[in-house]
């Protein structure tokens, strides 16, 4: 009998189902055992079936899952302070919840515009990057810096110009009387695992206060401990007026957060922007969980198995590695998608971005000897590749 799909066929889905997780280990229908070097690409930071987490989701699902805005909810408070404190420090920045990584760009999108708007400056204009990636909404979107996504759903909202990444004077040239602000990934995720030069954030930054702009940071794969630290702009030295976050911060529960210093933050005034699911208590609780576990020795973790997982893709011999933390890539001379299937087929789980560049997320809780295991199993894919 013929399979009839009724699903979207929006995705290329590879032909395996999982069913359960342990740890870093995931297991398909027929009880084999993948090693996931994905995790859900870079959500699942506490891994699969992780008993605080666990613990916390199942007790707050027999309290309260949903309760709207229009009331104070449970533990919104708790999970706004963590994330300011890790980043702009102790009562200088407010937090806005919603569901997810695109929806958090929409929101810095709109706030800035609103913040110049309600000082009377008719500054819209944001520039981005090219090979960037911040959502697949029409806001987000017509923000990626990638023409190879807009196609099919043209015409892109206006205001966005991109500049090339790691090019100063690329930037300069984009600037007008129109421009509000940056928006940058610190190391471009879906472009590739490409970082940004220390040089190159450093004179960025201080060009929009040169300029009078706002300095905006997407770190919806790059933020919540993935890098080494909290934030993958703290590995540059500067401080962002707003960023985005997702991904990683409810560890496969959706939330994502706009974070903004007060007096940018207070543009979003009653009325002006909001998300039904948002912030919801189930997704709070499970932030909170992600942070007390970054801080009780989860972030010193990922700085050290992440710096020892380079070292063990460094020795293979093989490409170009990217990254920081455990966000790594591996950049290879030719397309890579068939190595993917290889290292399901050998129980391996990563995934290939940018075409040529395998992409590492693991969850922050694999092992040294975890990471052992999959680089054999990817050093006998990559030798039998040759």
């Amino acid at each position: 009998m013929e399979h009839f799909s009724y699903l979207t066929p929006n995705y290329a889905r590879l032909s395996v189902k999982f069913v359960r997780g342990e740890g870093v280990y995931l297991y398909d229908e027929q009880g084999k055992e993948y090693i996931d070097l994905l995790s859900g690409i870079g959500v699942n930071s506490l891994g699969y079936n992780h008993p605080k987490l666990t613990k916390a989701i199942c007790q707050q699902a027999k309290e309260l899952i949903h309760i709207s805005n229009l009331f104070e909810v449970p533990y919104q408070e708790e999970l706004a302070q963590k994330l300011v404190e890790t980043s702009f420090g102790p009562k200088k920045g407010k937090v806005f919840f919603c569901n997810s990584g695109a929806e958090a760009n929409e929101a810095l999108i709109k706030l800035i515009r609103k913040y110049f708007r309600d000082q009377g400056q008719d500054k819209y204009e944001i520039i981005t990057f090219k090979s960037s990636f911040h959502g697949r909404t029409y806001g987000s979107l017509s923000a990626t810096g990638q023409p190879k996504l807009h196609e099919g759903f043209e015409p892109m909202l206006e205001g966005f110009r991109y500049a090339e990444f790691n090019n100063i004077e690329s930037v300069k040239e984009l600037i007008n009387e129109k421009t509000a602000a940056i928006l940058i990934e610190v190391i471009q995720g879906e472009g590739g695992v490409n970082p940004a030069d220390e040089n190159f954030i450093k004179e960025l930054y201080e060009l929009t206060r040169q300029k009078g702009l706002l300095f905006a940071v997407d770190e919806v794969q790059t933020g919540n401990g993935r890098t080494g630290k909290y934030w993958g702009f703290q590995h540059y030295g500067i401080v962002p007026d707003l960023f985005s976050t997702a991904k990683g911060l409810g560890s496969g529960v959706p939330v994502g957060a706009l974070v903004a210093k007060n007096e940018i933050a207070e543009h979003f005034t009653p009325g002006s922007h909001g998300s039904t699911f948002g912030g919801n208590p189930l997704a709070m609780r499970a932030g909170l969980v992600v942070f007390e576990e970054l801080e009780s020795g989860l972030l010193n973790h990922v700085a050290r198995v992440g710096n020892y997982f380079k070292e063990k893709l460094t020795s293979l011999g093989v490409g170009k590695i990217k990254g920081k933390g455990l966000m790594l890539g591996l950049e290879l001379e030719k397309p890579c998608k068939d190595i993917v299937l290889k290292g399901l087929k050998k129980g391996l789980v990563f995934n290939c971005t940018a075409q040529r560049v395998l992409r590492f997320l693991p969850p922050l809780v694999i092992t040294e000897d975890e990471i052992d295991r999959a680089v054999e199993i990817l050093e006998e894919i990559l030798r039998e590749e040759s």
